[in-house]
């Protein structure tokens, strides 16, 4: 069987790597299509440390004219793809989307059908029916979290020798719009010495020239003793999860992803909107978040402004079962079965309808 792996953003690969993996367990090489930006040199020592069979490309345009030449069996997007029509002339395509956050854009992703798309949970499942009757929809559950429930070692190791081992460690990690970023203070790591901070921005706030304000801010943070920021390196959530005692976000797939592991999280409700999300024009805002953005708000604290950041994440350390209960009600909900066979599932259906 003949898999590649359409991989237009860095971000995707987290997802990927357990199907991946599950598929070389039976012998079957997956190939990655990878495409050229400003990390290229570094994206290719993720690819040459993961020993990835892969080829670079420049656009869709390039993605497709090499499928067409290939001829996969399957063709994985984790976001839409331009040219399926001639894909499906001689591959199926498979979308595994990359995040589980209250965006809006989780369901539109599939208003061009692929072959299958693989979803996380009957909630969304049903949705996503109710909305695309004629296109297929298969509950796997949430493969990116599969190697932290199958308590295995975890790719992207961090080096927090730094850290006082004798604190807690939490976890900022905002998205990139609308984000937190800029609401916080440029000396807030000073005001929360007494923590180990993680710092893991969406991948955006770190390559895209139009977050560059927000880079300032995070590059000035890294220089605080008790502050490691991910660097574009360090690709996947997964450690930075697996090493945070409470995470800060703000409406980020991240926040849910935490939460599935049964920790405290603390929403930041103080965001920088652009002007033409404010005001009379705020009704574009509640259009990019999802219809249950508010019933997902319940598995986390919210803080209302910075001020009040400090007192919530001494409480619920202190507290972490506060809102445990509520945490594994949505759990389902969110992402589904979460036993760490997601990505089996996955290679299953791959070859039962190959």
């Amino acid at each position: 069987m003949n898999i590649i792996f359409d991989t237009q953003s860095l971000y995707y690969l987290p997802q990927y790597i357990p199907v991946y993996k599950k598929l070389l367990t039976m012998g079957i090489i997956g190939r990655f299509v990878f495409y050229r930006n400003s990390h290229e040199q570094t994206i290719q020592q993720i690819i040459d440390d993961n020993e990835l069979e892969h080829i670079w490309v420049d656009n869709q345009k390039q993605a497709i004219e090499y499928y067409e030449n290939e001829r996969a069996d399957w063709v994985f997007f984790a976001n839409s793809f331009m040219f399926l029509d001639r894909l499906h002339k001689v591959s199926k395509s498979a979308q595994l989307g990359h995040g589980i956050g209250p965006k809006a854009s989780y369901y539109t992703k599939s208003s061009k059908a692929m072959t299958v798309r693989f979803v996380e949970g009957q909630y969304r499942l049903k949705r996503l029916q109710n909305m695309y009757p004629d296109d297929c929809f298969v509950d796997v559950g949430f493969c990116k979290l599969d190697d932290i429930f199958n308590q295995v070692p975890l790719d992207g190791a961090l080096d927090l020798t730094k850290f006082d081992k004798s604190k807690k460690t939490i976890l900022y990690a905002p998205t990139f719009y609308p984000s937190s970023i800029e609401r916080f203070p440029k000396n807030w790591p000073e005001q929360f010495s007494d923590f180990n901070i993680l710092i893991k921005p969406h991948y955006f706030s770190i390559c895209k020239s139009r977050y560059q304000k927000q880079r300032d801010l995070l590059e000035h943070w890294s220089n605080y003793d008790n502050v490691y920021l991910a660097r574009v390196e360090d690709y996947s959530l997964l450690p930075f999860l697996d090493q945070a005692n409470l995470l800060i976000s703000d409406a980020s797939s991240a926040l849910f992803e935490f939460a599935l592991l049964n920790k405290p999280v603390i929403w930041c409700d103080f965001l920088k909107l652009r002007w033409s999300y404010r005001g009379i024009f705020s009704y574009r805002f509640k259009r990019r978040m999802d219809q249950d953005y508010g019933e997902y708000a319940d598995i986390a604290v919210h803080a209302k402004n910075y001020k009040d950041l400090h007192k919530l994440v001494i409480e619920q350390l202190e507290n972490p079962e506060s809102l445990a209960e509520t945490r594994l009600e949505l759990a389902e909900k969110l992402a589904g079965k979460l036993d760490g066979k997601a990505s089996e599932r996955i290679v299953n259906y791959l070859v039962e309808n190959n």
